[in-house]
């Protein structure tokens, strides 16, 4: 028996978790069908099968028809749910690992234009800021049949095999009841806490009515909403003491804010750059004066923390739940005592940030994460080695070097500057996103284990590849800024890129015009706001930013609203002349011929970035395949087998940025999923 207080078991009524770490409720976006088929089974499998002490699943699966999905949500109304929560129980159980799975209703964190077209339902008729739409007023009969259907959902989990179930009361409709922010109802359901506490309880009684007295009912809650009108500390006290008073709770899972705005949901859910575990003492608090059992889930991403807050009574189950999308195996590793072999969460928040968009959870540098049933979260070592080149050491070389490592090839990288990492050091320059260089450092960290020889300082070209005699050339040579974007004036602009790595110094009066829509121009923009400038984030979109996504960009705009930053949409900069010490900036538009003209000191450029391709167009011929890609192959997961060219020494392949700008994620995709069958 382990004295790691992480790996002590815990009984939570009659149920023994194996150890205290958990993965809370969270919607990956994976239903098919409203139903959690086989994808969503494998994931949460991966990490009951590495050892999770208890997964929670969905985030959270809806209870009625007039809550539709948000973030393409679990439909626990149906009766065909049954038999796919069964499957995933039972091959969760099998690992060893308990389940449950979080019920809700929407409330007014919905819309109504989706699914059967009902008007979406509260406890008031004002609008969610971050869905818009404007709910009705709950009647009677509304509540009625909603105590109903939460009833009939637990029936449902509870026969899908579910070892229990938590009922989500943060910014859905059972809190609504509770905060006076969000309550406007008169009678019964509205005044006094007991009141406000009445819609609550009266579903708990209907559930226990359904599954009886020892099936484990927990509720996720906001204990303090953080808002001057909304739940205070004292009041989520007040209401935990409650819960507890009456018999049929069993768990507390404490969350501490409001979740309406996007702004305010980065305080639940703090993203990279913001304090860790910020609300950790807080639950810690909840648990001293309730004596409930108590779990809690807010950026607790490293193995240190999590065991503080075991070892000091503060949590009775840790949740870890990014920290498994970037590495499911945390347990496992914790077991085996090799802590430093995790894949660290760097907090990006891609996963979260895809939901809010109608995307799927993806990990910025897990590309194995959601995909189960294709990717390899440990990657098979191959029979036959093979001599493996690689150029350029930004995530998707250094991806593709770690993979063709672990295959057991032999593995060389040529790298053109002094350290690994590409566009991500660029990134990892701006003190908030500091942690990104994690992706970089655990990948340097793993090849270093498996022998991989780098060679920086070192300008790759064909002699020096073909010198090597490689079985397999990876070309991850990355890309530049592109800025020849304009009419007139290409000549006399700057890059983002050289703006954020200090090649270039800002100017007084700053245009950034961005027209690629990614981190680096509102990095480039607190750059130069930061040096005192007057700064305008130009695009010609109808929104700025739009692949930064909501949680990233709430510390950007916290930032430039704080300095002399304007944010300009719907303009298109055509073109650049100079007039005396200043740059005349020509300024249209896609919705009609109009033109302005406006002084500046500095026009900046953020257009993504054109392929270093050279290399790679001078090795083609001489390759077996000349760099053709068998695309059917690498979507079936199967190896690549053209050769074309009898002639060819070596497979050539490019990935990332070489083949045209996209993203991280992509870059280390591209990596995983070609070199796992190399």
């Amino acid at each position: 028996m382990s004295n790691d207080p992480l790996l002590q078991p815990y009984k939570l009524k009659h149920l023994t978790i194996k150890n205290r770490i958990m993965t809370t409720a969270h919607e990956p976006a994976y239903p098919e069908d409203g139903l959690p088929k086989e994808r969503y089974r494998a994931y949460h499998e991966e990490r009951a099968k590495a050892g999770v002490g208890m997964t929670m699943t969905a985030g959270s699966a809806i209870v009625s028809r007039d809550s539709p999905p948000s973030f393409n949500n679990i439909l626990a109304y149906k009766d065909e749910v049954v038999p796919w929560v069964r499957r995933l129980t039972d091959a969760c159980h099998e690992h060893g690992a308990a389940v449950m799975i979080q019920l809700t209703h929407l409330g007014w964190r919905t819309g109504w234009n989706k699914g059967d077209w009902l008007p979406s339902v509260s406890s008031t008729q004002n609008n969610e800021p971050a869905h818009r739409a404007f709910p009705k007023k709950l009647e009677d009969w509304d509540i009625q049949r909603i105590i109903r259907d939460y009833a009939d959902a637990a029936e449902r989990m509870h026969a899908g095999g579910m070892d229990g179930i938590e009922l989500e009361a943060y910014g859905h409709l059972m809190d609504g009841f509770w905060s006076s922010y969000t309550n406007t109802l008169e009678g019964d359901y509205n005044g006094s806490l007991e009141n406000r506490l009445r819609f609550c309880l009266e579903v708990l009684a209907a559930i226990r009515e359904r599954v009886g007295s020892e099936f484990i009912i927990g509720i996720r809650y906001t204990a303090d909403e953080a808002d001057k009108d909304g739940i205070t500390a004292e009041d989520g006290l007040e209401i935990a003491k409650m819960l507890r008073d009456s018999g049929m709770v069993d768990f507390l899972n404490v969350i501490r804010g409001r979740i309406h705005t996007d702004a305010a949901l980065t305080g639940v859910i703090p993203i990279q750059g913001m304090t860790s575990a910020p609300h950790l003492d807080f639950a810690g608090e909840v648990r001293r004066l309730t004596g409930m059992p108590t779990f809690h889930a807010a950026k607790i991403a490293d193995v240190a923390t999590a065991r503080h807050a075991v070892a000091n009574g503060l949590l009775d189950m840790v949740g870890m739940t990014r920290a498994h999308m970037a590495d499911p195996h945390i347990v496992k590793k914790i077991v085996e005592g090799r802590e430093d072999d995790i894949r660290p969460c760097v907090g990006a928040t891609y996963c979260l940030d895809r939901i809010y968009q109608g995307g799927e959870a993806l990990c910025i540098h897990n590309a194995a994460t959601g995909r189960e049933l294709t990717m390899p979260h440990e990657v098979l070592p191959t029979t036959v080695s093979k001599k493996v080149v690689i150029v350029g050491a930004g995530p998707a070389g250094l991806e593709a070097a770690r993979v063709a490592a672990e295959r057991g090839h032999s593995v060389v990288v040529f790298e053109a500057a002094a350290d690994a990492g590409g566009q991500i050091r660029l990134a990892a320059l701006s003190d908030r996103r500091r942690d990104m260089i994690g992706i970089v450092d655990w990948r340097m960290t793993q090849c270093a284990a498996r022998d991989v020889e780098f060679r920086f300082n070192t300008w790759a070209e064909a002699a020096d590849v073909l010198a090597e005699q490689p079985d397999v050339v990876i070309m991850a040579t990355g890309g530049l800024p592109d800025t020849d974007v304009l009419e007139a004036g290409n000549d006399l602009v700057v890059s983002s890129w050289d703006i954020i790595a200090g090649d270039v110094k800002p100017a007084e009066t700053v245009l950034v015009y961005d027209d690629a829509g990614d981190h680096a121009a509102l990095q480039a923009a607190e750059v130069a706001a930061a040096a005192g400038g007057a700064v305008e984030v130009m695009t010609p979109d109808r929104s700025f930013s739009p692949e930064v996504m909501g949680m990233n960009l709430v510390p950007y705009v916290r930032n430039l609203q704080q300095k002399d930053a304007t944010l300009t949409v719907t303009r298109r900069l055509m073109g650049v002349t100079r007039e005396g010490n200043q740059l005349k900036a020509e300024i249209g538009t896609d919705y009609s011929d109009h033109r302005s003209y406006k002084m500046y000191d500095q026009v900046v450029v953020n257009h993504g970035t054109l392929p270093m391709d050279d290399l790679y167009f001078e090795l083609k011929s001489q390759s077996s395949n000349l760099g053709e890609v068998d695309y059917d192959a690498l979507i079936a997961g199967q190896a690549q087998t053209i050769k074309s060219n009898a002639d060819g020494a070596f497979q050539l392949f490019r990935i990332g940025d070489a083949v045209s700008a996209r993203n991280t994620h992509a870059a280390i995709y591209d990596a995983l999923r070609l070199m796992k069958d190399i």
